[in-house]
């Protein structure tokens, strides 16, 4: 079984869910009491929470690439960047490491493709939802992205760091979500990411008709599909 490096913290409330998600799945795969290899960096999410907001990218990739490089160093075979936001990073982190990284917006296509997805909706933080580095790699595939209105983006991004990131969830912002997947779901879109790697604490797939896509999900069963490869 390969290592897997896991960048997390960002926000804890999701890195933990990555972990049981990798334990499972390597569980369900061989049975007993096999568990998932992994070495885990958890950053300071206050830290890059505030560097996220006020664009100060460069410093993010510095903070992330050094802990990639640790990572590496510790024994990972492979890298996952556990938040689909700090992809915006992702050539950086690149670039600083020597394993591969795999990437969270490719795992999401391929399960897309499976699925015969071609148009889909797109929730997670503003910087997601509305910057060209994580829609560009979906586009890429042939996949259509719809994004909320701008009100809409506004109460997703505000729900993801003013609750979901502290561990709060709420019947309104459930509410509020679930609406914004109808809404998208009447524009066109054939299934919608839950692409924050929190929404999973607010919205499952029993919550809606409309498919949703769970990030977190997908990426650690990629993970550990590449793990026991």
């Amino acid at each position: 079984m390969k290592t897997v490096g896991l960048l997390g913290g960002m926000s804890w409330e999701s890195t933990q869910t990555y972990y049981r998600m990798l334990n499972e799945n390597v569980k369900a795969a061989l049975g007993g009491l096999h568990s998932a290899r992994v070495i885990l960096y958890s950053v300071d999410f206050a830290e890059i929470e505030a560097l996220q907001h006020q664009g100060n990218w460069d410093e993010t990739a510095r903070i992330l690439a050094g802990a990639a490089s640790a990572v590496e160093s510790a024994g990972a075979d492979f890298l996952l960047i556990g938040t689909n936001t700090m992809h915006k990073v992702a050539p950086q982190i690149e670039a600083a490491i020597s394993i591969p990284l795999l990437h969270i917006a490719d795992a999401t296509a391929s399960v897309l493709l499976k699925d015969q997805i071609r148009t889909v909706g797109l929730l997670g933080t503003r910087f997601t939802m509305e910057q060209a580095f994580y829609r560009e790699r979906l586009e890429a595939q042939g996949i259509e992205v719809l994004v909320p209105d701008e009100a809409e983006r506004d109460s997703v991004h505000r729900v993801i760091y003013e609750e979901l990131c502290l561990g709060v969830t709420s019947d309104a912002s459930k509410a509020e979500y679930l609406s914004v997947v109808d809404h998208l779901a009447q524009r066109g879109a054939q299934g919608v990411i839950m692409g924050c790697t929190e929404i999973g604490l607010l919205i499952q797939q029993n919550d809606t008709a409309v498919p949703l896509y769970d990030t977190t999900a997908i990426h650690a069963a990629q993970a550990v599909k590449v793990a026991l490869t």
